[in-house]
């Protein structure tokens, strides 16, 4: 596509970013997290993203579903240095008071009880960002009708879709007759401080959800709302397979259609983490994204090792048969994203996956940065400082470190943070599942992707 050139950002206009996620199809990534952490990238989180590529200067973030690592992100990340001189990034996170004794209940609720905070905003009318449904994007905010002057005439709202269930639905094609056009809703809307103010306080007071409720009771109403139609890169991330392509879409050069990581005009801010690089040691490493403090490629270098991994590679030779022309120790990953402290073991073999790393250093890690000998452990109470994870933990993970372990095989699957693999573990989805639900065991399949839940952990041996 062709480069987006942004115009100077406009102060007065302010954005309000929804942090919910309570019925998210990202499940079970968001088991322990809203959606707007979920690490994408390597280094970064979907949230980066938003805030970056915005051109908006003043955003409010509005949390409340499993909200406590989003609003320490947003707080510690960003400042108004980085969001131009009377920039920010403002964390709103759901209250009870007098007035309002409940949560929020909806889009709408939440905005309805902050319009406080933009009381000095000012500007604009009704505007809704759209994509044409060719696009082959799940519409999950619904479709508008368009009139040739781009001009809203109708909502048409998507079905309810299970979140757990059916987590790659994708439909809708664009639908033409005469002057008018269907296109699919972004979930963006530019409205006016006084029309937001009058359509949730005065129009629509019980409304609990902007894209269902509000924005079809504007047009109701006869409230001129235009369609901007948006032609570049964008992902909704509504769903699991979504969330794994655009992730995928990093390692593959060939499908890259735009990738805002790399492009020095469009910078992507995040939390500094200051981690050691990654230590890579006698690893084949193809067409892969590695984050900050990963450790490939662990040493023991034992032979019952090496013959574990031999074994495990025969097992999946119509995969990667081809990586083994060398040494068995070795490790090969392959069209992977690898998140921050990953630890990959002996003779791993990781292909078309992501793996989201690690919060911590365990000692065990530690120890093997230094290649097994004594040294000292650093250790710093300072956030961006290396941690290390309790021993009484690792007796209750069977002890299995953090990471990847020796010989283990990983293909089209996401393992989510401080997941434990053990030895010779192979999650191939050998009988090619499409959907599956084993959280007991740590790990659920959908749309044929293995997802290893947070924390889990598997034992040696393991065939999933």
């Amino acid at each position: 596509m062709s480069r987006l050139t942004f115009p100077p950002a406009d102060q007065s206009v302010a954005a309000i970013v929804f942090g919910d996620g309570s019925q998210s199809r990202l499940y079970p990534l968001t088991k322990r997290r809203s959606e707007g952490v979920i690490p994408i990238a390597g280094n970064y989180r979907l949230i980066d993203g938003v805030v970056s590529n915005s051109n908006i200067t003043k955003i409010y973030a509005l949390t409340q579903f499993n909200s406590t690592t989003l609003n320490s992100h947003l707080s510690r990340a960003y400042s108004g240095a980085r969001l131009a001189k009377e920039g920010f990034v403002e964390v709103i996170a759901a209250y009870q008071s007098l007035e309002d004794k409940g949560w929020f209940q909806g889009t709408a609720d939440a905005v309805r009880r902050c319009l406080w905070v933009l009381e000095e905003i000012k500007k604009a009318d009704i505007s809704v960002a759209v994509l044409s449904s060719m696009r082959y994007h799940d519409p999950g905010f619904g479709s508008f009708k368009v009139n040739s002057e781009n001009e809203v005439t109708e909502y048409r709202e998507t079905p309810g879709i299970d979140p757990v269930k059916s987590t790659s639905v994708r439909s809708s094609s664009v639908m033409f007759n005469d002057d008018h056009k269907y296109l699919d809703s972004m979930g963006i809307y530019v409205i006016s401080r006084d029309a937001m103010i009058k359509l949730l306080r005065e129009n629509f007071p019980k409304a609990i959800d902007l894209t269902t409720q509000v924005i079809p009771g504007a047009i109701a109403l006869g409230m001129k709302i235009s369609a901007f139609q948006f032609d570049g890169y964008w992902e909704d991330m509504r769903s699991i397979e979504a969330f794994y392509d655009a992730n995928m879409e990093n390692t593959r050069k060939s499908k890259m259609t735009y990738n805002s990581f790399y492009d020095r005009d469009s910078p992507v801010y995040t939390l500094p983490r200051f981690l050691p690089p990654a230590s890579i040691t006698d690893a084949v490493i193809t067409d892969c994204v590695i984050g900050d403090g990963c450790i490939l490629n662990t040493h023991t270098h034992d032979y019952t090792s090496r013959m574990r991994c031999y074994r495990v590679c025969i097992i999946c030779e119509s995969l990667f048969a081809q990586f083994f022309e060398s040494s068995f120790h070795r490790c090969n990953i392959k069209g992977t994203v690898v998140g921050m402290r990953t630890r990959v073991g002996d003779g791993a073999i990781i292909e078309d996956s992501v793996i989201m790393g690690s919060d911590i250093y365990q000692s065990r890690t530690l120890a093997l940065m230094v290649h097994g000998s004594k040294h000292p452990l650093i250790k710093s109470t300072s956030h961006a400082s290396v941690c290390v994870q309790q021993t009484e933990d690792e007796r209750k993970s069977m002890g299995i470190p953090i990471g990847i372990g020796e010989g283990s095989c990983i293909r089209k699957a996401i393992v989510d943070k401080n997941a434990r693999i053990g030895k010779n573990v192979m999650i191939i989805n050998n009988d090619s599942v499409q959907e599956g639900n084993n959280e007991a065991n740590g790990y659920i399949i959908t749309a044929g992707i293995v997802v290893i839940l947070r924390s889990a952990v598997i034992p040696d041996g393991s065939l999933l």
